[in-house]
């Protein structure tokens, strides 16, 4: 696919800066914001770009190839779309956007089980190819129909989260309305006719629903009475039997999402784990823990060799997915980024952010004379030295 930037927005900082103007505040703090003061969205963000490194100026180059191979499939970049709650609200229709574009550029695309849009309608965009993840649920009933509809869509990697025992306390969303069991304000509609073209474009989509729990779901529930039912029917606190038992369910990959810790990922691999994603959710739920490259660079050295290991959390440009792959991740997932770049110019928001990163992580590679994705850690710069 061709490259498409928009240059009136030619980063990531300016697609956040026009989709917080865009779109209702109360969405925009929903995406944008952390946990308790947000101290662990900001080290995110600022601890990967600590990490430096090295370029080569008098070695023969000739060229640099960003094609990664990640689970039996070669993708045309090292990232991917990570999964976000509530797409929808951010701007109406984001996650079939987002898939579409994904699939356009040969890179995996992420579905939550709490976005806005189904496994079955991501699975006929992507042509079966986007990874579904599951929020774990309190019945083992509804677990095993979910994890049977992502297999018959034929997702091929299933991703398993652990980051959620508790929903994080998050001032903002407390604030407008956006905490379990939700609801609307006044204020917040008061947002919404001050930004049109959200407005016009949500009432022509709709309001957003969670597709994929929708066969589920009691018909008529109020708003509020939403929010209780979604409570009640998950249960984000992994232990070994549940894993086991969606491991010995699912013949596909399985990736464990929000690992922080080198036990973890000893458990990861003891369960026979084919992948983790080190992440701490983007810094929404844990506001005194590591930034999510600290942890990375311990468990890739010792594990790396065991088990796929891949990041997310505080990545926003293609210098900071190089400096996260030279410190040990073997991929990268974004959240946000993308969800900026939909916010920001709809339809097209998904192919603009993707050749963003895309051109910014080429030219760091050639500016290094590095060839190939998984020769960055090659020129990682250690302490700073």
């Amino acid at each position: 696919m061709e490259l498409k930037i928009n240059s009136k927005y030619p980063s990531v900082d300016d697609l956040r800066d026009r989709a917080r103007r865009r779109i209702p505040r109360f969405a925009f703090e929903y995406l944008d914001g952390g946990c308790n003061e947000d101290v662990n969205l900001h080290r995110n963000t600022a601890e990967i770009r600590d990490v430096v490194l090295k370029p080569y100026y008098l070695t023969k180059h000739t060229g640099s190839d960003l094609q990664t191979e990640l689970f039996g499939h070669t993708y045309d970049a090292p990232f991917g779309i990570a999964p976000v709650g509530l797409q929808g609200l951010m701007w109406p229709k984001s996650p079939e956007i987002l898939a579409k574009a994904a699939f356009d550029y040969n890179i995996p695309f992420v579905l939550s089980t709490v976005s806005t849009s189904s496994i079955e309608t991501i699975a006929e965009i992507t042509e079966g190819r986007a990874w579904f993840q599951l929020y774990h649920p309190a019945e083992d009933e509804l677990r095993d129909d979910i994890i049977q509809r992502a297999d018959s869509a034929g997702c091929p990697v299933l991703v398993i989260l652990c980051d959620v025992p508790t929903f994080g306390y998050r001032p903002r969303d407390i604030r407008n309305g956006l905490a379990m069991p939700p609801k609307m304000t006044l204020r917040n509609i008061m947002q919404i006719f001050g930004k049109p073209s959200w407005a016009v474009n949500t009432l022509l989509a709709g309001s957003p629903q969670f597709r994929t729990m929708t066969p589920y779901t009691p018909k008529g529930l109020s708003l509020k009475n939403l929010g209780y039912f979604m409570d009640k029917t998950f249960s984000g606190r992994l232990n070994d039997d549940k894993v086991k038992a969606i491991r010995d369910m699912w013949k596909g990959k399985l990736v464990l999402k929000g690992v922080a810790s080198e036990e973890d990922t000893e458990r990861a691999i003891a369960l026979g784990i084919d992948g983790i994603i080190v992440s701490n959710h983007g810094g929404r739920q844990l506001d005194a823990g590591q930034s999510t490259i600290k942890p990375l660079t311990r468990i890739a050295a010792k594990y790396s060799d065991k088990i796929k290991v891949m990041m997310d959390s505080g990545m926003r440009s293609g210098p900071d997915i190089a400096r996260t792959i030279a410190s040990g991740a073997e991929f990268t997932f974004m959240g946000r980024s993308f969800m900026y770049g939909v916010a920001a110019l709809g339809q097209e928001g998904g192919n603009h952010t993707i050749s963003i990163l895309k051109r910014q992580l080429q030219q760091v590679m050639e500016q290094i004379c590095c060839e190939r994705v998984e020769d960055l850690p090659n020129h990682l710069i250690h302490d700073n030295n």
